[in-house]
């Protein structure tokens, strides 16, 4: 239950940055959905292999080369759905950095509602 409470709050957060954002576009709610679940698929296949790739890229800039793998993540998501489209990079940098706080957020909540 608590795994589709959070695909379902990541979909909603995928709205909001489109909301909150015009260089990300999402088509609806089903699109966000798909999003949400392709991020996550991407997230635990792909991110570990860029993170391992770019360390000492990452090294060297104390951590902040993070926010690009995160970036290219989402833009490679953007170019695997028909109804989610990103701008550009600069686009996918600002919509991944809204799209984390508000995965924050939800985490937060999820957390606090479990005890």
């Amino acid at each position: 239950m608590r795994l589709i409470l959070k695909w379902v709050l990541s979909a909603l957060a995928l709205l909001m940055v489109t909301y909150l954002y015009g260089g990300v576009q999402i088509s609806g709610f089903g699109t966000a959905m798909i999003a949400a679940a392709v991020l996550a698929l991407l997230n635990v296949f792909v991110r570990p292999v860029l993170v391992v790739l770019t360390l000492p890229v990452t090294l060297i800039t104390l951590g902040l080369f993070l926010f690009i793998v995160n970036a290219l993540i989402f833009w490679m998501a953007s170019g695997l759905l028909p109804g989610f489209h990103v701008d550009g990079f600069w686009a996918a940098l600002f919509g991944s950095l809204l799209y984390s706080i508000f995965g924050v957020i939800i985490e937060a909540a999820i957390g606090a509602s479990r005890r």
